[in-house]
């Protein structure tokens, strides 16, 4: 199924029933007195967070959610029958803006999260209610109030714990198959990777994050070179960045690493303007990939170099991620990042609980 992360509906709730006008007609009670009864609920429109689902493609073929109207009332006192409300599934990490106005109605962040989007309108008054010492016979009833409708916009930002970054075919989608079940396409050129691809990376009972990588970046993705820089909104929600660096292009004379480096630190720099996301503030970790197609002494000193040039004094890692060298520690350390930063968020006094100790 293709991959889309923003999608326009119109969700329309149901009209409440009309309130019955109505008098009670038996044999010998000639004064019976009204009988209407009220009109129902019109059915309302949910959007709920469901786990499973990871696009919004759906959404291309169907737009349009109406709910059911409410019935009427009818004579004897009968109150109408409710509408029947409508449920829209959603992948997890749905955000729900109204796009007349802008505003942002949901962030649907856990599963079974549900909201209402648009509610059904209150069904009308029969005659019995207007029934007073007064007014013994009323003739006044109320219609159904309409439901509301809306137009709707959805974008889905994928939850994860780890984001990748980096130019294409720098090897994010081998260092994500190296290190999950996941199975991203990979290939000897640009662009393989469309859309964002999810994995989870289990290291033992009760130890695992989500890891995601997006297309890659190139100068000029902000407008709209490449495949643009949309899908840097699904590592907003992220805690880490990784960024991946391609070294085995060293020897030729047209490369240069910190020219590529600073490409993406351009971007996501951009990125963070444009859209008030605070990506180029993300914790960010150097990860220098296909370091078995050169020697050690080499790399060490393209590392040295580059690492000066940058003023770099984060974490660096060195990988294969073809061949998986490296790719176990770094996994552990990403874990025990994370597990920490958990840690640092708890109220101070579940600090003193003892941890449960990890598997190896």
């Amino acid at each position: 199924m293709k991959f889309v992360d923003e999608a326009d509906i119109t969700v329309q709730a149901g009209n409440g029933g009309n309130g019955a006008l109505s008098f009670r007609r038996e044999k010998y009670i000639p004064k019976g007195g009204p009988d209407g009864g009220d009109g129902g609920r019109g059915g309302s429109v949910y959007l709920v967070a469901t786990d499973g689902l990871n696009t919004l493609a759906d959404f291309r073929f169907v737009r349009h959610y109406q709910a059911q109207n409410g019935k009427s009332g009818g004579g004897k006192l009968k109150s109408g029958q409710g509408g029947d409300d409508v449920t829209i599934k959603v992948p997890v990490g749905t955000l729900v803006f109204d796009a007349q106005t802008g505003e942002q109605i949901a962030d649907l962040v856990e599963d079974s999260t549900q909201v209402l989007v648009a509610a059904g309108g209150g069904g009308g008054l029969g005659n019995t209610t207007f029934k007073s010492s007064t007014n013994q016979a009323p003739r006044k009833t109320t219609k159904g109030k309409p439901g509301d409708v809306r137009t709707l916009r959805l974008e889905l930002k994928v939850l994860a714990d780890v984001g990748l970054l980096g130019l294409p075919n720098a090897g994010k989608s081998t260092l994500l198959r190296a290190v999950s079940q996941a199975t991203p396409k990979v290939a000897n050129y640009p662009f393989t990777t469309l859309h964002p691809e999810l994995g989870v990376v289990s290291l033992g009972m009760g130890s695992s994050f989500v890891i995601a990588d997006i297309p890659g970046l190139i100068e000029g993705a902000a407008d709209g070179a490449g495949l643009g820089i949309q899908f840097l909104r699904h590592l907003a929600r992220t805690r880490l960045l990784l960024h991946v660096i391609d070294i085995a292009p060293y020897g030729d004379e047209n490369a240069d690493l910190l020219r590529d480096v600073r490409t993406i630190e351009a971007e996501l720099k951009q990125y963070s303007e444009q859209a008030d996301v605070p990506l180029d503030r993300l914790d960010r970790w150097l990860v220098i990939n296909k370091t078995d197609t050169v020697l050690d002494e080499d790399r060490d000193a393209i590392a040295e170099s580059l690492l000066k040039q940058l003023n770099w004094d984060g974490p660096v890692y060195f990988i294969s991620a073809i061949s998986k060298l490296g790719t176990q520690a770094l996994c552990n350390d990403i874990m025990q990042t994370l597990q920490q930063a958990d840690r640092d968020a708890q109220p101070e006094e579940l600090k003193s609980i003892p941890q449960a100790p990890q598997e190896v």
